[in-house]
This record gives C-alpha cells, sequence and structure tokens, in this order.
C-alpha cells in the first residue's frame, strides 16, 4: 500500500510479525487494516495496551508455547485419519499454554485486564484431553512404554532380543581376535541397525556371516555374523509391530479427539489472537509507546511524540529524538510547518501521519499518555517524487494529481498531509495555486499537516481561521537546526545564513540579500513579531480561563461545605430537642405524681393549677426553633457565595458581549493608581484583598494599567481599583482561616465519603486538565476524611502527567510531601502523597 509506504507503517508491520511466533499471528499482521470505527479502535488499543502490562509485570504468564496447531487438527476431522506423533507433541505444548493462560486470567484480581479477559470467556479447555495425551507421551515426548498392554510386551521382547544380540556380538568378536581374523582394538560397528565386526579383506571369507559394506580403501570388511542377521531379522520385525501397536494408539487416540476438534481449533485461533496481540505489545515496549486518549471535542494534541523508526536509528547512533509537539483543532484544523531546509519539516509531517495510521490500525503510539487523537475516515498523503516516465507524470503533475484526489475525496474528516507544498514548478505560479488549494481544504474543514517555504501561504495562515502557522525553530547564532516545532509563528528558511556556513562566498551572499529585498527581510521578521504577539495574548487568555475554573471550582466546594455544616447544625438541634424532651417528659411524670400526692394532701387547687400553667409553657418553648447567632453567620456566607455567584456570572455575559472592549476604572479612563480604603500608592510586596471575592493575595508586579496579584500558586493581571489594601496582620489571619482545617462533626456526607474513600486512584488515559481536576477533589476528600497517605497512579509514559501532577501537589497547604513508590511496586508511575493533617 502506497500510503503505508510513504509514512513508513510497511516497516513498523515487519516488525510486529517479527515478533509473532505462529503463522496465524503474521497472516493477521499481514491483513489487517486500519480502522475507521471508535469502538473497534479503542478495543484493539486496550487489548494491546493489557497486554503490554502484562508483558512488563507478570512473571506468570506464559512467554512461549504459541504453536499453531489448526494446521493439522483440520484434516484429522475426516473419519479413517490419524494423527501422527510430531503433531500429538505440539498439540500437549499448545494445550499447556492453553491451560497456563486461562487459568492466569481466571486468577487475576476481578479489575485487572478486562478486555483479555473477555476474548477469553469463551474458550475452553477440557484437562481429559491433556490427561490422554499425558498416558500416551513420557516428558520427552516419545511414547510410552505402558501406553498400551501390547506395546509394553513388544518392548520388553525387543529389549531382550537386542540384549541377545549384544551378547552374541562381543562373543563372536572375542573368537575372531582370538584367531586373529580380526585386530585387536577392534570394535563392533553399527550401519542402518545393523550389528558389524570390521575384518581384514583378506580374512573375511573365514568369518561365517554376510558382508554387508566395505571401507573406501577396501581393505576392510564389515560382516554381520549368520547368527546375529537371524537375531536382527527378529528384532527388525519387532520394532515394525511397535510402530503398528503406536498407530494404532494414535487412531484410537484420534478417534477420542474427533468430537473435541471443534472447540481445539478455536482456541488454537485464540492461541495465535494471543501471539498476534503480545507481538504488537513487544513491539510497543520497544517503542516505549502508550495509549493515548480518544478525542471527543474535535481536538488533536500530541504531546512529546517521537517517530519510532527514526527513534530507533538515532539510538543505535547514541543520539536522542527531539519529541514533536502539536495541537490541532475544528478552528485551527491544518497546522502550515515552514522553516529551513533539513530542519525537521517533514519528519513532523510523517511522525503525525505515521502515529495516526497505527493508532487507527490499533497499535500502541509512542507519546505521552495525556495526547489525544482523533479518528478519521481517510488519511491523503502527497510526499517526494511521483513523476512516471510510463504515465508520462512530471513531478510537478504528480503533484497536482494528488491535488486534484484530495480535492475531490477529502472531507471534514479526513487528514492531509503534503510536503513542500507548491514546489516544483515556477514560484508565483505555484505559490498561487498552492494558496487556491490550501483555500479550499480551510472551506472544507480538512485537517492537515502542510511543509513549504512560500510566504504568501504563511500569510493567508496568519489572516485565516483555520489554518494556523508553525516554525521549525533555528540556532542562528550556531547556524543549526533546533528539530523543534513552535506553533503559533512561521517559519523562517535561513537561506542566506545556511549559504554563508556552507562556505558560499560573502560577496556573493550579500548580492542575494540586495536582490531580494529590504520588504522580504521585513515580511518574514513582521510576520514573527505578530505571531509572538498573538501567542502571549493566547497564553493570557489560557490563564484566566485556568483561574476562573479554579475560582469557581472553590466557590462550589465552600458552598458544599456550608450546606453540609447547616444540615449537621440542624440534626445536633433536632437531637438536642428530643433529648430535652424525653428530660420533660420524664420531668412530667414526675409532677403529675408530685399533684397527686398534693391532691391528696388536700393542696390549694389555684396553685396546682399554676404549676401546670408554667410547666405546659416550658414544653412549647421546647418545640420553637429560634435562630442563632451560627444560623445567621451561615445564612450570610451562603448569601455572599450568591452574590458572588451572580456577579460572576454577569462578569462572563458582559465578557462575551462585548469582546475586544477595555475595562477602565478612573473617570479619564485610566486605571486609579490608588487605593479606595488606604490612599498610599500600591508597592510591589503589599498585601490586598480582591473585591469581587474577598480572596486575599501579594502584589508582584505594578504596570501601567494593571497590577500583579499572587493568590496562592495563581498569578492574576487586575485592574488596582478592584483591589484594596489590607494590613500583613490581616493577610496572615485571612490565609490561616482559608486553610484550615474543619475538624468538627461529621455530617452524613462526610461519613458516607469515609466509607467510599479508597486511598489510591488511577488517572491514566485522562486527559492533563482532567486529571489536575480529579487528583485536585480527591487531595480534598482525603483531608476531609483524614487519611494521612494516598497514591496517585499516573504510568510511567513520558512523565509528563507525572511532572503536571507533582507542581500541583507543591501548592497544596495540606500536602506534607511526595515520592516515587517502591520500584516493585511501581516505581515512577505511583505518587505516593504524604498529608499534613
Amino acid at each position: 500500500m502506497v500510503l503505508e509506504q510513504k509514512i513508513g507503517f510497511d516497516k513498523v508491520r515487519d516488525r510486529i510479525a517479527a515478533k509473532a511466533v505462529t503463522e496465524y499471528a503474521r497472516r493477521k499482521v499481514a491483513a489487517e487494516q486500519m480502522s475507521r470505527d471508535p469502538d473497534e479502535i479503542m478495543f484493539r488499543l486496550r487489548l494491546t495496551d493489557e497486554m503490554r502490562l502484562i508483558c512488563l509485570f507478570e512473571d506468570s504468564f506464559p512467554a512461549g508455547g504459541y504453536l499453531d496447531t489448526k494446521e493439522f487438527l483440520l484434516p484429522i476431522q475426516a473419519e479413517n485419519t490419524s494423527i501422527d506423533l510430531p503433531s500429538l507433541r505440539a498439540l500437549r505444548t499448545s494445550l499447556d499454554t492453553l491451560r497456563r493462560i486461562l487459568a492466569f486470567f481466571r486468577d487475576c484480581k476481578d479489575d485487572l485486564y478486562p478486555m483479555l479477559r473477555q476474548i477469553s470467556a469463551s474458550v475452553s479447555y477440557d484437562p481429559e484431553i491433556s490427561r490422554r495425551i499425558e498416558a500416551i507421551l513420557d516428558r520427552n515426548g516419545e511414547v510410552r512404554d505402558n501406553a498400551s498392554p501390547e506395546l509394553a510386551e513388544i518392548r520388553r521382547t525387543l529389549r531382550s532380543k537386542e540384549g541377545q544380540v549384544s551378547r552374541r556380538i562381543n562373543a563372536i568378536l572375542g573368537n575372531a581376535k582370538g584367531e586373529g581374523l580380526v585386530e585387536a582394538d577392534a570394535e563392533v560397528v553399527v550401519r542402518d541397525g545393523r550389528v558389524l565386526i570390521p575384518v581384514a579383506a583378506g580374512s573375511k571369507k573365514k568369518l561365517p556371516g554376510i558382508v554387508y559394506d566395505e571401507s573406501a580403501s577396501g581393505k576392510t570388511a564389515f560382516v554381520e555374523p549368520f547368527e546375529i542377521v537371524e537375531l536382527g531379522n527378529q528384532i527388525r520385525e519387532l520394532q515394525f509391530d511397535e510402530q503398528r501397536e503406536i498407530a494404532r494408539i494414535l487412531f484410537v487416540f484420534t478417534e477420542f479427539l474427533r468430537p473435541y476438534l471443534g472447540g481445539l481449533i478455536a482456541a488454537s485461533e485464540y492461541i495465535g489472537e494471543i501471539d498476534f496481540i503480545r507481538a504488537k505489545a513487544l513491539v510497543a515496549l520497544d517503542m516505549i509507546a502508550g495509549m493515548p486518549v480518544l478525542s471527543d471535542n474535535g481536538e488533536m494534541n500530541l504531546r512529546r511524540a517521537r517517530h519510532p523508526l527514526l527513534e530507533a536509528s538515532l539510538r543505535r547512533e547514541k543520539k536522542e529524538i527531539v519529541p514533536l509537539t502539536l495541537s490541532l483543532s475544528r478552528e485551527k484544523h491544518i497546522l502550515l510547518i515552514s522553516g529551513p531546509n533539513a530542519g525537521g519539516k517533514s519528519v513532523c509531517l510523517k511522525t503525525v501521519g505515521l502515529l495516526q495510521y497505527m493508532f487507527q490500525w490499533g497499535m500502541l503510539i509512542p507519546t505521552s499518555e495525556v495526547s489525544e487523537m482523533l479518528i478519521f475516515d481517510s488519511i491523503f498523503i502527497d510526499i517526494g517524487d511521483d513523476q512516471s516516465l510510463e504515465n508520462d507524470l512530471s513531478t510537478y503533475s504528480s503533484h497536482l494529481q494528488n491535488m486534484r484526489e484530495i480535492l475531490t475525496h477529502a472531507t471534514e474528516h479526513s487528514l492531509v498531509l503534503i510536503d513542500e507544498f507548491g514546489s516544483g514548478t515556477e514560484p508565483a505560479a505555484g505559490g498561487a495555486i498552492a494558496e487556491a488549494v490550501l483555500a479550499r481544504l480551510d472551506d472544507l474543514g480538512a485537517y492537515g499537516v502542510i511543509t513549504t517555504h512560500y510566504t504568501n501561504l504563511k500569510l493567508y495562515a496568519d489572516k485565516s481561521t483555520g489554518v494556523v502557522n508553525g516554525a521549525m525553530l533555528f540556532d542562528g547564532a550556531a547556524i543549526k537546526p533546533l528539530f523543534q516545532l513552535q506553533q503559533g509563528m512561521p517559519g523562517n528558511s535561513f537561506a542566506f545564513e545556511l549559504a554563508r556556513k556552507m562556505g558560499l562566498p560573502a560577496d556573493v551572499v550579500k548580492d542575494a540579500e540586495q536582490r531580494a529585498g529590504s520588504e522580504f527581510v521585513n515580511i518574514e521578521r513582521n510576520l514573527r513579531q505578530i505571531a509572538r504577539s498573538r501567542r502571549v495574548l493566547d497564553e493570557k487568555l489560557a490563564r484566566i480561563k485556568s483561574t476562573d475554573k479554579t475560582l469557581e471550582s472553590l466557590t462550589d466546594r465552600y458552598q458544599k461545605e456550608l450546606e453540609d455544616v447547616k444540615a449537621l447544625k440542624k440534626r445536633m438541634l433536632d437531637e438536642a430537642r428530643a433529648e430535652a424532651a424525653d428530660i420533660v417528659s420524664e420531668a412530667n411524670k414526675q409532677v403529675e405524681r408530685t399533684i397527686r400526692e398534693i391532691r391528696e394532701a388536700q393542696a390549694e387547687r389555684d396553685k396546682t393549677r399554676l404549676a401546670r400553667e408554667k410547666l405546659t409553657k416550658f414544653k412549647e418553648t421546647l418545640k420553637e426553633e429560634k435562630p442563632s447567632e451560627n444560623d445567621a453567620a451561615i445564612e450570610r456566607k451562603m448569601q455572599k457565595i450568591t452574590e458572588r455567584k451572580e456577579r460572576e456570572r454577569v462578569r462572563k455575559e458582559r465578557r462575551g458581549e462585548m469582546p475586544g472592549q477595555a475595562r477602565h476604572d478612573g473617570k479619564d479612563g485610566k486605571p486609579g493608581v490608588t487605593d479606595r480604603a488606604d490612599k498610599t500608592p500600591l508597592q510591589v510586596g503589599d498585601k490586598v484583598r480582591l473585591k469581587d471575592n474577598n480572596m486575599v493575595g501579594e502584589v508582584t508586579q505594578i504596570a501601567a494599567k494593571y497590577i500583579s496579584v499572587s493568590v496562592g500558586s495563581i498569578i492574576s493581571k487586575i485592574a488596582p481599583g478592584k483591589v484594596e489594601k489590607i494590613s500583613n496582620q490581616q493577610y496572615k489571619e485571612q490565609t490561616r482561616s482559608t486553610f484550615r482545617p474543619v475538624i468538627h462533626y461529621d455530617s452524613e456526607s462526610i461519613s458516607r465519603r469515609k466509607l467510599e474513600f479508597k486511598p489510591t486512584i488511577d488517572i491514566r488515559g485522562q486527559r492533563l486538565a482532567d486529571a489536575l481536576d480529579i487528583v485536585m477533589h480527591f487531595i480534598d476528600d482525603a483531608t476531609m476524611v483524614g487519611v494521612g497517605q494516598v497514591k496517585i497512579l499516573h504510568g510511567k509514559g513520558n512523565g509528563v502527567l507525572r511532572e503536571e501532577i507533582r507542581k500541583y501537589l507543591k501548592t497544596v497547604p495540606s500536602v506534607a510531601s511526595f515520592r516515587d513508590e517502591a520500584v516493585q511496586q511501581g516505581g515512577a508511575g505511583i505518587t505516593v502523597v504524604e498529608l499534613d493533617l
């Protein structure tokens, strides 16, 4: 397939086939095709990933014994056929492997390797077949003497006859030596199963027997004595009897086996399937590959991706590969890469194509575990020289033919890979055609990675909504490529710098620069400046979104905790009232007894009535629910949170309705420079409170229109009028109150969390943002329920997820320390967190 050859997947197939043991697995490697079904792709990937973990951690899983048995099982389905001895040996090995595989999945925990357990569920193993085979074969694979009574008798007689031959031949040889017919150091020789005595050619007639052979020189004859001939014939007849009995035993076994052949053939295919999956897993381990996340939002995010074939080649040369990181989305779905020659543009393109094809083929890919992949209906590629003398196609004509094919069939679910876009013809015309094709692909919504040197395409990407520039970085001082992709800015060809490095005369290079003109140089410089400014703006917007999300999460969390406290208070009051009611009831009984005694003592009725009225009033007061100061405080706090969320909603609506408008706090349209509560100017290091949410922080930078405030681990840029200056004492008190652990009574919600909380969490396969959110809530829950140590299973991969999780843990006040798990229990793939309770 042309596509596979151009992106290099044919070599990946060869590496997987080399790891396969069975012919079934090798055929499947050759026949397996790229899938477009998400469920099928994820099923293949999970099978491979589970097998990768088994190969990595499970010593009890069979590493050998994968044999093809289907080839000899199919013929013996016919009547009057029989299995042969080598096939019986192979069947025994295969059944033992099957038994060990099924036992492994049967004995492992229920939550481990679910996909492999699923495909193993329908496979059966009948121990009776193995028992019958063990009754026939010994440990060396030979037929046992006691496989049948007849065989035992034949072999007993055979051994007796062979003993007789040994004794008689030694006796005859001794006599021949005594008579001088043979040399004194002569030994008995066995040829073709016949026992012979070496005799000098001149004496061969003196030894009664049959001359069976002569030496090359003709000086020695090999004679079989007549006595031995008769015994030998008897032995050969017994050997024939032995083979006939073995054939009968195998025939009887085949008759027994025939009803089980359907299940055995299915088991053979299952072993071949396991061998196929295992071959993929072994190659994945060699590539240090993992399972990415299937994107559900139209984004492709490759994180620290590596071209597996290039990496293997560089590893042999003791060199390191430079990982690739890039992002495509529905809004920015085409990446236009530019930069110097031999700077890595084509490698980036081929890396994307190869990893995408591997992913849809069901192969783990060498990227970070937080990478996100899409599923495409088709992949188009235009790379290399496809000129054809037979079809009268030039290089550029072949490119145009490929462009026609792409524009005819590409959709928003296609991936387009084009190398050196527009090259091969006159630059002005080639650039114009390339820009028109790029515009059509942009309109179609197709995803793509395209490399080029044309400035007009870079300009189109800068003003287009669907195309984004990407630059291959270049060390201008050392005049060498860095092989790093920087997305968001166009690349420079650095043609003049490379010309100088390659030794082109300086006056020629200078003349070329003058001929190119300052306009060309300025365009390149301005493009990079615009892209750089846009990237800074995008980063600021991303930080603002992240801050908003964090604040929303904190607000929701505090509101939930206040609701829990309120519910706890109500429950405590209800219990107190119930207890008071019991006390009053008991007191009421005592009063009744007292009244009875008074009445019996003829006391005054008015006093008795007054006592009962007081008692009744007291009982009524217990039923009344009087709001306390704590209730009022809670209500005020809840009201503040509600108002804060409403302000946040209005602020977001304003931001959405009036994009790009500046917000001013001063009367003259400029932000104020002093605080309203404290008229002294703000300085770096001052402590301030944010008016919108009452959070406190420290001023880290003061600019003309904004100040930077550090709130915990988050630095936000805020208008000066949005903060108020506070004292260091107020800052310390509010900081302590913010992070003071709640150690009061447990509500029902907290009690339930304690019961359901597990001290280990698995975030493998999660996107980075989702993983951080899960860990944040996990640490909060651990702190709330009072667990001193927790474990986060994030996998090893390329270490990106582990690094980001640990960066977050450093910002959490309740985290005392963290470390890697012990090597035998997971090592760097698990972070053990100690909490300060």
